[in-house]
């Protein structure tokens, strides 16, 4: 990479680790915990790429990007942000940032985006213009919650297609909210003051149904609900709907459960509905796929609870575990249904592991869990954190070494954990291990262990 990148973050460990980063890969490096200096330099036209924090000391992040497009215009801009919320990604597209990504963010990942930004700026492309959204105040109300990689790539897709003349096709398990994700599609984008009209097939049953719709429409937004359950014969009266949208061309959003593709290969949406709709193509995560997210959505539920009156409630430890390793095949709609459930007949503040193993006891594909004792073996945990490993590098793999990385993760914990069931007693330790002693004191001095000798209590 070749160019000079500003950064602006209070955390001084992140301003280390992306001046370091960006010094190896050929860039120059302004780093700054002020926004005030940020925006000096950005007026003395220094920087030919900017990254920063939303929430600085002395001002919004966010808030400083109109004034540097007015001030540089094409310089692109990279927003990080803790707060992993839709309506930050959103905010970030309505102030025409270059990207969005939220922390902890992968270096790597933030590496290529920084070089895609510094490539824009010897041949500059700006997004479409968008229109304003709602303000930050509705975020309370909004139905998406999660701080996933998975959620934030999710956010990111919303932010890009908010306000295009596009179709968008949502697609997700049941319970996943993609109703939710279709009508957020319309209420914060420019079309948000006009009609957002609900198809079903009984629209479409007599010859002037779509005429119909579109004049309700009147240039809004056209929602079809679970496409894939529409005769063939009211899919054909979409494709000439879209085909023919009338005067004010309102836009076309569905949903489906399942892939859409399998759907064509089904027989149960016709293809040339399938070519229409994907212009735009949202996949929401099953809840198993994001389970860092179960104990944010529980919590939210359980505030909704108290502020309608209910009792306040939290979740043991043991609690949440349990839930985590649960698969919610019904996703968020059914773990909703469990908490507030719970919420409202646990007996102490604190909802316990018993209270939660007997609410999911009657549920599907519990056994799973219940016949290990409440708990995921060893590889199953492995896995998955591998999965979403390799999920935050997208089509790109890992940087290479990761078997040594991988098996060093799991023998430094392994062998602390012996030492302290055994005292710190290397000879008793080796022998649980079942290594050489020698090998075990080569291994605590290249890991940089910490051995502690007491008395074991028994």
């Amino acid at each position: 990479m070749d160019g000079t990148v500003l950064v602006a973050d209070d955390d001084r460990t992140i301003r280390t680790v992306l001046t370091q980063a960006l010094t190896r890969a050929g860039c120059r490096v302004h780093a700054t915990s002020s926004l005030t200096t940020l925006m000096r330099w950005v007026a003395e036209g220094k920087g030919d790429a900017i990254i920063t924090d939303v929430m600085m000391p002395d001002g919004n992040g966010l808030e400083m990007l109109p004034k540097i497009a007015q001030d540089r215009p094409g310089l692109p801009v990279i927003v990080i942000s803790a707060q992993n919320t839709i309506m930050t990604a959103i905010q970030a597209a309505e102030a025409k940032a270059f990207d969005y990504l939220p922390k902890p963010f992968d270096l790597p990942d933030l590496m290529k985006r920084v070089a895609k930004a510094l490539e824009q700026r010897k041949s500059p492309s700006r997004k479409p213009d968008t229109a304003s959204v709602a303000g930050a105040d509705a975020e309370d109300h909004l139905p998406l919650i999660g701080k996933t990689p998975a959620m934030q790539s999710v956010y990111r897709v919303i932010a890009g297609v908010m306000n295009a003349d596009l179709p968008i096709l949502v697609s997700g398990e049941s319970g996943t909210g993609k109703s939710l994700i279709a009508r957020l599609l319309h209420d914060f984008s420019d079309r948000r003051n006009l009609p957002c009209v609900t198809v079903t097939a009984s629209d479409l049953v007599e010859l002037d149904g779509p005429a119909r719709i579109l004049a309700r429409a009147k240039g809004g937004t056209i929602l079809i609900e679970e496409v894939s359950d529409f005769p063939i014969e009211a899919q054909a009266r979409l494709v000439r709907m879209i085909d023919h949208p009338g005067e004010f061309s309102p836009r076309f959003v569905a949903t489906i459960i399942g892939s859409m593709a399998e759907a064509v290969d089904d027989g149960r949406v016709r293809s040339d509905l399938f070519y229409r709709l994907g212009g735009a193509m949202i996949k929401v995560p099953a809840l198993r796929d994001r389970v860092d997210d179960i104990e944010l959505l529980a919590q939210s539920f359980l505030e909704k609870i108290e502020r309608d009156g209910g009792p306040r409630r939290r979740f043991g430890s043991a609690a949440l575990d349990f839930m985590r390793k649960y698969s919610w095949p019904g996703n968020v709609r059914q773990l909703e249904n469990v908490v507030k459930r719970l919420g409202l007949t646990a007996r102490e503040a604190e909802i316990s592991l018993t209270e939660v193993e007997q609410s999911l006891g009657s549920q599907p594909q519990i056994s799973q869990v219940l016949d290990n004792g409440g708990r995921e073996t060893l590889s199953g945990d492995v896995e998955r954190h591998l999965r979403r490993y390799f999920d935050l590098h997208g089509s790109d793999l890992p940087p290479a070494g990761l078997y040594g990385r991988i098996l060093r993760e799991i023998e430094v914990p392994l062998i602390e954990i012996a030492l302290d069931a055994t005292a710190g007693n290397q000879a008793k330790c080796a022998d649980l291990l079942g290594i050489n002693r020698n090998t075990l004191r080569k291994k605590i001095s290249e890991l940089d262990i910490k051995v502690t000798r007491r008395r074991k209590l028994m």
